[in-house]
């Protein structure tokens, strides 16, 4: 699959839809517009889909059809999944296990859930981002309703001890919940071995569309509607299925099972390769997770000394799509959880970067990453030794072409600059998120370069080095951290 001529390293964040599920839903926009409840030759056919892409999602996880629930996606699917398990447990107690990994909507769903009256233990994890499983039995209660872990983090690929852990809930009796959304199409997933009662995956994760999903439910006695509408879904999930994508997301679990020996190997290989060739060729750098069982294609990746986003930022110029997942000072991008409780010295905590490969993926893709990381770093780190301690310009620019190019225009010119993320107070209405920094001294030099190669500028601001927003907001996202970390004791 082409993704025209940008490199897409983000599959943890998301897929292309593969072609072949493209055209299964296509129809379902068109002439076969049924909706599956009615009885109608239209709403019979779209039944049929429906039912063959339950089938389809079953047999990816060794389930039965008629516990797969249909949901919106994988945030959907957590949230009916902890909601819906604890309201339905609450007459046996209030208490809830989970870790500090686990994904935004399993945490956010506890959170809400402490607003009303329930009990909630996140339990920490180890460097390598694995959850004790001594620690999850030590924690449980008399009135433990509720165990949520995921099987593996979506910012490490660190695969947690599922097994142990389900096997102590299914002997006290404790409803288990397993966010599988990372790990479905990647990795065998068997709920019959599993000791799982509930299991969340997702769509847009495996190669199919966006706005599908699926809740794995062993016995819906063990939870509870969280939305209320018609009987659809077994009443679990009320609601007119959006059938074009649920097909299409039926046909991406049998490419995922059909090519799930196969494509872990490749992805695997790609992702060895390049954590090799970084580490060889990049100083000041950590790869999270390294000493514990990972999903095949997820390397996240610490540079010392290294804003996130800048180094995204210099990546996305020569179109190169991965995923920063943390920097202090840039708005909407706070430390995750599951990096906090890593425990990353301060460093190296700021600097990390998610890469995630596709079955698309070439060795030359990986190669061309590599070097253009390093030339990343080489940039950042020679432009900050420059600036230390002096005044800095920064120039912002409409869109990412007139950023790569004003890159360009300064190459071999001698003057100190380097790309950056833009910091969010510095949009000039309609603004590409790659701004360049120079320092204040050549400021009319690099305008005067920009401005004879063509390249349209959409602002400028001047910072003197204490008051840079990175600095500002510096001791603000450190605070965060504090407070993360503090919360996970």
């Amino acid at each position: 699959m082409s993704h025209a001529k940008e490199l897409f390293l983000d599959h943890a964040a998301t897929t292309p839809v593969h072609p072949d599920a493209v055209g299964l839903m296509l129809p379902f926009f068109g002439n076969h517009f049924g909706i599956p409840s009615s009885p109608s030759g239209l709403g019979l056919r779209s039944k049929r889909a429906v039912d063959e892409a339950r089938s389809r999602v079953a047999a990816l996880i060794n389930a039965s059809p008629a516990e797969v629930v249909f949901t919106s996606g994988g945030t959907e699917a957590n949230n009916l999944a902890v909601l819906g398990a604890a309201f339905a447990g609450r007459t046996k107690g209030n208490h809830i296990v989970t870790t500090a990994v686990e994904h935004a909507s399993v945490l956010n769903a506890c959170r809400h859930l402490e607003t009303r009256g329930f009990r909630v233990s996140v339990l920490p994890v180890d460097d390598q981002g694995r959850v004790d499983p001594e620690q999850v039995r030590q924690a449980l209660c008399d009135d433990t309703i509720l165990i949520s872990v995921t099987h593996a983090s979506n910012e490490t690929g660190t695969i947690q001890p599922v097994e142990e852990i389900g096997a102590m809930a299914r002997e006290r009796g404790i409803v288990f919940h397993c966010d599988a959304v990372q790990c479905a199409g990647k990795v065998p997933l068997d709920v019959r071995a599993l000791p799982v009662d509930l299991m969340s995956v997702s769509s847009h994760k495996l190669y199919g569309p966006k706005g599908a999903g699926a809740l794995f439910v062993a016995d819906p006695d063990a939870i509870e509607p969280v939305i209320f509408g018609s009987g659809q879904e077994q009443g679990i999930r009320p609601g007119t299925l959006n059938v074009p994508c649920v097909a299409g997301f039926g046909l991406a679990c049998s490419i995922a099972q059909r090519d799930l020996e196969n494509n872990g190997v490749l992805t695997a290989s790609l992702r060895e390769s390049l954590e090799q060739q970084v580490v060889n060729r990049i100083a000041g750098v950590k790869v999270n997770g390294a000493g514990a069982p990972r999903l095949p294609h997820i390397a996240s990746l610490s540079f010392r000394g290294m804003p996130a986003d800048d180094l995204a930022a210099h990546l996305d110029a020569v179109n190169i799509v991965v995923s920063s997942r943390c920097s202090p000072g840039i708005e909407g991008h706070e430390m995750p959880p599951a990096l906090a409780a890593l425990g990353l010295e301060r460093e190296y905590a700021s600097g990390t970067i998610r890469l995630s490969l596709g079955w698309e993926n070439k060795e030359k893709q990986v190669r061309r990453a590599v070097e253009s990381l390093a030339e990343a770093v080489e940039s950042l780190r020679g432009f900050s030794a420059a600036s230390r301690g002096r005044d800095v310009t920064v120039f912002t620019f409409p869109d990412r072409e007139s950023a790569a190019a004003a890159r360009e225009s300064l190459g071999g010119s001698g003057l100190a600059f380097s790309l950056a993320a833009r910091p969010p107070d510095l949009a000039h209405g309609p603004c590409s998120s790659i701004a360049l920094a120079c320092l204040s001294k050549d400021q009319t030099k690099v305008g005067a370069l920009l401005g004879e190669s063509g390249v349209t500028i959409a602002g400028m601001h001047k910072t003197r080095d204490e008051d840079r927003p990175m600095k500002k907001k510096e001791r603000e996202f450190w605070d965060k951290v504090d407070r993360i970390k503090k919360g996970l004791q």
